[in-house]
């Protein structure tokens, strides 16, 4: 029995230490990277209810969110999911909405355009 406790403890230690080191990482990339002064606020919101909730972006938006980078997007979203607020969300779902906006936006933003 009391080498379950023990176990148990040290699991849920090697959890908090791992959820800190991920929250570390990606506020030092957040950082680094300059990742929080690249984007307006309103396309922030923008890109923020398209993943979070539901809602579209606008192109304007999307040309904001591909010159702040693949890097910071990831890593704002991340910082965002380990939000206390935010627990009760499908972290999976998150990502995949989180992707498919990156890759909707990049592909928005590397088409031509049409000519008029």
């Amino acid at each position: 029995m009391a080498s379950l406790n023990v176990s148990s403890v040290l699991l849920v230690l090697f959890l908090t230490c791992w959820a800190v080191m991920a929250t570390k990482e990606n506020d030092q990339i957040i950082k680094e990277n300059n990742c929080e002064s690249t984007m307006g606020l309103p396309c922030v919101l923008e890109a923020f209810t398209s993943i979070f909730n539901t809602g579209s972006i606008s192109n304007k938006c999307c040309g904001e969110l591909v010159v702040l980078g693949k890097v910071c997007h990831s890593a704002l979203v991340k910082r965002t999911l380990e939000n206390p607020l935010f627990k009760d969300l499908n972290t999976a779902t998150i990502i995949a909405k989180s992707i498919q906006t990156w890759n909707n936006c990049l592909a928005l933003i590397d088409s031509p355009s049409p000519s008029t």
